[in-house]
């Protein structure tokens, strides 16, 4: 099997980025060239040859013309590499201003200073960043810690590679008629219903949920001892409730998580975030939640993923809260809801019976890789919306990003405005929606409407991403949880005056429940932006000492 490449192309400095780039070769193959031309003729070469390239590194002193525009080309061949521009320390400073302003456009993945001598680990930590990054989002992954069997076209086959994948676990499916494939049906005890999951963590087994998957793999709630009171119960594991996982375990709480999906929320399916702060080449949402995740279990969480909360109430002796789930019941002192909020839905029937099978709600970035050279639309004007379209934009021929709204720049960050706006494969159609969609069991087009003509246009699409708007989903929560007409959970000063003890309001993050907390998304009045949730994750932590104190 070809190895993938790393392309490097400098006028001057060739030999030396070829050395630098020496302890790649075992897993990389270089491919140098000195001038614009020449590296184009590479690029061409192994695009018809079908040789994945996973980065390309472009010297700023390149003279036939710049990186910006060397890029803008090449980004036509390979959308999927990674793309660096190295400057030689002559030379960093001065040409500084005008590469960065290309990093703010996403014309390039970093600008870095040559090594100036060896072991430069700051310049390869970023190298081995981008090219990991690669390796999770494109190519086939070479470690298979679980192996799927299934044929095309199994919508929870799909469910559970998004699972798996936004879990930070290697997976690969195999067709039952793949050589691999056979030997795995042939061990499976009975006759194969699809898919199959073979993995380290149970024997051979045909689920039929994602939940029994993430059950194999991270446990039920009854494993918990039914004695144990723990201090802190956290109900989602998105940027908030992961926050107050390594606030609250790292201060001495016993902390336990529960998520009914990944681990991650919402956030966890972005492809990459860029705004989010310490990481100036960004991080995905998946390596953010897991990194936040292992930093938890470091300090003590316990997490369990695939079960969804169904009620929480008091004890029979009123001390503690009981959390319960289809799986067991946690007792705790205290309740963090950290759930955030799901994708609103379409609502139009035809479409949501194709969810899984062309439609998806959230980015879902397994299904990227399967939708190379088709056109696919985006619905949604938010930062979520932007970062699957640049994302999708690495496999999709053409990516259309639907809003009614008459633009994306009054709800999308400037960044992602700016990169969407130099990318040629993504288009804004504005004052526009959905009114029907359909396909021979597959997605195949759509009818969009537009809203100032209601003149409509039937578009062929082999994919729909659903990223629209927010909904709470707080039907397990009790009454006595105030919450305003959008199903929002109310804290601090935000409850109402009749509903404060001794004419006092609750806590800042506190609800009308004694030990009950509500933080990120779900709380109403709340930015939807992944560091402010993180930061009331945090800062929920010592309103909870203070109650279990008290």
């Amino acid at each position: 099997m070809t190895n993938p490449a790393i392309v490097l192309v400098s006028p001057d400095h060739t030999e030396f980025l070829v050395d630098e780039f020496g302890r790649y070769t075992r897993d990389y193959d270089l491919h140098a060239a000195t001038t614009f031309e020449s590296g184009c003729r590479l690029v061409k070469q192994m695009q018809a040859d079908g040789d994945p390239v996973a980065l390309m590194v472009v010297d700023s002193g390149l003279r036939e013309t710049t990186p910006i525009q060397t890029f803008g080309k090449w980004r036509q061949l390979m959308p999927t590499a990674k793309r660096v521009v190295v400057a030689h320390w002559d030379r960093f400073l001065a040409d500084a201003p005008t590469l960065r302003a290309g990093l703010a456009t996403g014309k390039y993945d970093a600008y870095l200073l040559m090594p100036r001598g060896v072991r430069d680990e700051e310049f390869h930590t970023a190298i081995t960043e981008l090219l990991s990054d690669w390796g999770s989002t494109v190519a086939e992954p070479e470690v298979e810690t679980v192996r799927l069997v299934s044929p095309p076209g199994v919508s929870l086959t799909l469910a559970i590679r998004e699972f798996l994948d936004r879990m930070g676990m290697p997976n690969r499916t195999y067709d039952p008629a793949t050589e691999v494939g056979r030997e795995i049906v042939e061990r499976y005890d009975g006759e194969p219903a699809y898919p199959l999951v073979d993995s380290p963590y149970r024997d051979l087994h045909a689920p039929t949920t994602v939940r029994e998957v993430a059950a194999a793999i991270y446990g039920r709630p009854e494993d918990i001892d039914v004695d144990t009171v723990v201090d802190l119960c956290i109900v989602g594991a998105g940027p908030a409730g992961l926050a107050a996982a390594v606030y609250g375990s790292s201060e001495g709480l016993d902390t336990v998580v529960v998520e009914v999906e990944a681990i991650g929320g919402q956030a966890g399916t972005s492809s990459m975030i860029r705004n989010y702060l310490g990481f100036p080449r960004g991080i995905s949402g998946m390596r953010l939640a897991q990194r936040a995740r292992n930093q938890a279990i470091r300090f003590g969480t316990r997490f369990f993923t695939g079960w969804e909360v169904t009620s929480f109430g008091p004890c029979e002796h009123g001390d503690h809260h009981v959390v319960r789930t289809e799986g067991g019941e946690i007792h705790a002192r205290s309740v963090v809801v950290a759930t955030g909020v799901s994708y609103r839905k379409l609502g139009i029937e035809p479409l949501e019976r194709m969810v899984g099978q062309g439609v998806f709600y959230g980015s879902a970035m397994s299904a990227a890789r399967e939708l190379e050279g088709q056109h696919v639309v985006v619905v949604g004007g938010g930062n979520s919306a932007g970062q699957a379209a640049i994302h999708l934009a690495r496999f999709a021929r053409a990516v259309t990003i639907l809003v009614r709204r008459d633009g994306i720049e009054e709800t999308m960050s400037r960044y992602l405005v700016k990169e969407i706006d130099w990318n040629p494969r993504v288009s804004v159609r504005a004052g526009s929606e959905i009114c029907d969609g359909g396909g021979d069991g597959r997605l195949g087009w759509l009818d969009i409407r537009e809203r100032a003509t209601d003149r409509v246009e039937r578009v062929e699409v082999g994919g729909l991403f659903l990223l629209l708007g927010a909904e709470p989903h707080c039907e397990w929560l009790p009454p006595d949880v105030a919450r305003d007409e959008r199903g929002f959970v109310l804290t601090g000063r935000d409850v109402p005056t009749d509903e404060w003890a001794d004419g006092l309001p609750p806590a800042n993050l506190a609800t009308t429940v004694p030990g009950v907390f509500a933080v990120g998304d779900v709380r109403a009045g709340s930015m939807k932006r992944v560091a402010a949730a993180s930061g009331e994750g945090a800062s929920v932590v010592p309103l909870v000492h203070t109650f279990l104190s008290g």
